[in-house]
Order: C-alpha cells, then structure tokens, then sequence
C-alpha cells in the first residue's frame, strides 16, 4: 500500500508543479508595445492643439516666405494681374517656385499647356513629400489628410516631418504649419502687388533669396548625421546633372528620385 501511495503523490507533486507553472505570470515581450521610434506605429491625434503648435512653430519661417510672396506680388503685377488676381492664385495655388515660373511664360495669348506642364513637372515633387507622411497619416481620415494637404508646401513638411519623427503623434502639426505659410503667403502677394510699380525688380533687392536662405535652414534642422550624407550627395549630383540636359524642372523630380533608390537599396537590400 506504501509503495502505491508513494507514486500517488508523486504524481500529485508533478499535478501541483504543471499547474504551478501554468498559472505563473510569463514576461512580455517590450518589442510587442507600439514604440514612438517607429512611425507606422506611432499614436497619431488631430486637434487644436496641432494646430496651434503647428502655426506658432512655423510662423518665424512663414514670415520669411513673405518676403518671396512680396516678389510673386510684384511680378505678377507686372505681368498685368490686378491685386485680386494675384491674390487668387496665391490662395489657391500656395506654391511659390510654380507661381513664379507661371508669371514668366505669361503672355498674350496665355500659353496654358506650356504653363501646366511646367508647373505639373515643378510640384512633382509634393508626391514624394505626401508619400513620407502616409505612416503617420493613414490612420486618420480622407478628409482631414487632404485637407492638410493642400497647405502642404515645403517649409512646413520639413518641420511636420521633424515632428512626427520626434514621437509627438501630432496629425494636425502640417495643418497649422500650412495656414501660417498661407496667411504670410496671401498677405504678402497683396503688399507686393500693391506696390509693384514702384518697386521694379525684386531681385535688385535680394528679396528672391530669401527663399534659399529658407531651405538651407530647413536642411540644417533635418540633418540626421552621417546617414543624410550619401542620399543628400546623390540627390545633388543628379540634379545638377539633369538639370544640364534635361529641359524644364525635372532635375528636382529626379534628384529626389536617385535619392529615394539609394535609400532603398541601402536598407532593404
């Protein structure tokens, strides 16, 4: 009977540690947890907030691309666009390079397919730039995402882009941004339009660089060390190289471009 009893209990002991190690807690697994680092994963919100940090953190920019907007005025003044006008297109179109180049091929007639191919060829690039914000973007809805995306230029995607990155999960940042680029932006097509006539050439002025003074800022703030270089490199170099054989302002479409390949290729190849 002792001899029975004995492997009973035995097996009971066996019972009680299975049991016993069921029941104990197993560790989790941290890389399971959403990580700010990783932007598809990263909470994103759409409120005031946003919207407000987005407007006051792009306002000392949006006054710079003011002084570009007072250039725009000016030609397009003397290109025979009334203040109205002027203000028009700024506030429907919102982008500086194209606007410009716009003004330049304007005669009488209007040459309208020369015109929409350029300017087509020249914001190409805002396919590129809308692409690097769809992991953050996805989660909201079609309304929101497109109505932040026409205030979309390129001042305030390098900072919303800086944001998101940094792990805020703030939707409503390009929103914000954008309206500061747009006020600024309107106003000041209305200053320059003004006073075009008494203005002439806006470049005796250095109004016109202003704008790159703008962009070499905004590289300087997305600069993220030794791994910006070689994309950085590639981009100039075809640009420069396109842009000596390749009518138009293509070079910009495909500097990014070569930029992107090498970027694939180095991490996912």
């Amino acid at each position: 009977m002792e001899a029975n009893v004995e492997p009973t209990d035995s097996s009971e002991a066996n019972d009680d540690r299975q049991v016993s190690g069921t029941d104990d807690p197993q560790p989790s697994d941290a890389n399971d947890d959403p990580q700010p680092s990783e932007p598809g994963r990263t909470p994103v919100t759409f409120g005031w907030d946003g919207v407000c940090a987005g407007f006051l953190t792009c306002a000392p920019i949006a006054i710079g691309v003011g002084g570009y907007g007072v250039a725009f005025g000016v030609l397009a003044s003397q290109a025979g666009l009334s203040v109205a006008e002027a203000a028009l297109m700024s506030a429907v179109v919102l982008a500086g390079a194209s606007q410009i180049v716009a003004i330049e091929l304007w005669a009488d007639p209007i040459p309208v397919a020369t015109i929409v191919l350029t300017v087509f060829a020249i914001n190409l690039r805002y396919s590129l730039m809308g692409a690097a914000l769809q992991p953050w973007f996805q989660s909201l809805s079609w309304k929101k995402v497109y109505g932040s995306l026409f205030f979309m230029a390129d001042e305030n995607w390098a900072l919303t882009l800086r944001d998101l990155q940094s792990g805020n999960g703030r939707g409503a940042f390009l929103l914000g941004s954008g309206l500061a680029i747009w006020v600024f932006w309107v106003l000041s097509t209305v200053v320059g339009a003004l006073v075009g006539g008494a203005v002439g050439d806006p470049t005796e002025y250095g109004i016109d660089f202003m704008l790159a003074l703008i962009f070499v800022a905004l590289a300087a703030e997305l600069w993220d060390g030794r791994s910006s270089i070689v994309p950085w490199l590639v981009a100039l170099a075809v640009a420069v190289v396109a842009s000596a054989l390749v009518p138009g302002q293509w070079y910009i479409l495909l500097g990014g471009l070569a930029a992107a390949v090498v970027e694939v290729i180095r991490y996912d190849g």
